[in-house]
């Protein structure tokens, strides 16, 4: 096995974004685990015993499993697994050879189970692995309180079709933007927000976990602060729409887990005036929602972007937009990093200074956070 690319199965815990990859045929392992590394922390064996033997020391998020199987096979194997109730709910993607048409018609019929027809394109793995996933994740609101369900299901809907939008050209509807965010509203106000977060937790679509949790946050934020009615609504709409530029920008600068250089910087930097430009043709927008959008990476000392706006020139929203992105963020669980914890968080956060973020509003944030809960259910 190509230890470079390969990770010991002998791993003892386990993160949601684990993926398992087992195949017989080293250059099919192997190129799996090359191509995925960038988006998931890759675990693969050649051999049913060793993958037998990690399962019982955790789950991965998901796993991948070749035709090509010693002892079994990889429709053998997938079948055991779902015999077992400890393994049974697992997403599965089965890779199979054109030719083997019956375990392609038979897989196909199985619960939870992607399959992919050999040669096939990486971004088809790529989206299979991410749909099977969020199904499964998805699947799990069912058992959350109306509320609570209504809103992860609304909040996905409409970030959703706004992809669509952007793809055919066509103006936001933000009457139906906004109503879709009423449950969220609804669910922070009545101290139930908890639940949207964990709802979320092992999401693969890491866009909308992103946005629902500043929708929640600074929906969160504004209760805090007294804030009402529709203003409200401005704050959780705002939230789940002001990063939706960032659909327009190229997947390996989105995800890249190291450092961007300087042209990839620029080009992630513009999904805030993609944002903007895509939101400014939208009817009946509050001014407000376009607030949070384009000015959440500002910064009180201008050195922030697109505008360079500071001092009084940035509003309480604006304010209010840069600290919860900057929480989120740091906070986020991504494929190539854990997420930090809030009170590391707010310690880096009161270190970037005045220059960076609002003194007064940072202390009613960490206020907020002392007050609404504990370290372990904020992430």
């Amino acid at each position: 096995m190509d230890k470079a690319v390969l990770t010991d199965p002998e791993v003892k815990t386990a993160n949601r974004t684990d993926i398992f990859v087992i195949s017989s045929h080293a250059k099919h392992l192997h190129d799996i685990s090359k191509a995925l590394m960038s988006f998931y922390i890759v675990h693969a064996f050649n051999d049913v015993g060793q993958l037998s033997e990690a399962l019982s020391a955790f789950h991965p998020t998901a796993i991948i499993v070749d035709d090509e199987v010693s002892r079994m096979g990889g429709l053998d194997l997938i079948q055991k697994m779902r015999r077992t109730p400890s393994l049974n709910l697992i997403p599965i993607v089965f890779t199979a050879k054109n030719t083997s048409l019956e375990q392609v018609t038979m897989s196909q019929a199985m619960p939870l189970v992607r399959t992919l027809v050999k040669p096939y394109r990486f971004s088809a793995l790529l989206k299979s692995i991410s749909d099977q996933v969020n199904a499964h994740v998805e699947a799990q609101w069912e058992m959350m309180e109306t509320t609570q369900k209504t809103a992860l299901e609304n909040t996905l809907s409409s970030f959703n079709s706004v992809a669509d939008l952007i793809a055919e050209g066509k103006e936001l509807p933000y009457n139906e933007i906004q109503q879709s965010c009423e449950p969220l509203v609804t669910a922070v106000q009545s101290g139930n927000f908890k639940d949207l977060l964990q709802g979320v937790k092992g999401h693969d679509n890491y866009s909308y976990v992103h946005s629902l949790r500043v929708a929640t946050f600074l929906s969160l934020f504004g209760d805090h602060l007294g804030i009402k009615g529709n203003d409200m609504s401005i704050l959780a709409t705002g939230g789940v729409l002001h990063d939706v530029g960032k659909m327009m920008i190229p997947h390996q600068v989105l995800n890249k887990p190291g450092k961007l250089d300087d042209d990839e910087l620029v080009v992630m930097r513009s999904h805030v005036t993609e944002t903007i430009d895509f939101l400014n043709n939208t009817p009946g927008l509050p001014r407000g929602v376009t607030i949070i959008a384009g000015q959440h990476h500002e910064k009180l000392d201008g050195t922030g972007y697109p505008y360079g706006l500071k001092g009084k020139e940035l509003n309480e929203l604006a304010r209010m937009a840069a600290i919860i992105d900057v929480f989120s963020a740091l906070t986020d669980r991504r494929c190539y990093k854990d997420p930090m914890s809030p009170v590391k968080a707010m310690d880096i956060m009161e270190d970037m200074g005045a220059g960076h973020l609002d003194q007064h509003f940072l202390l009613a944030f960490k206020e907020l956070l002392l007050d609404a809960t504990s370290e372990a259910d904020m992430h």
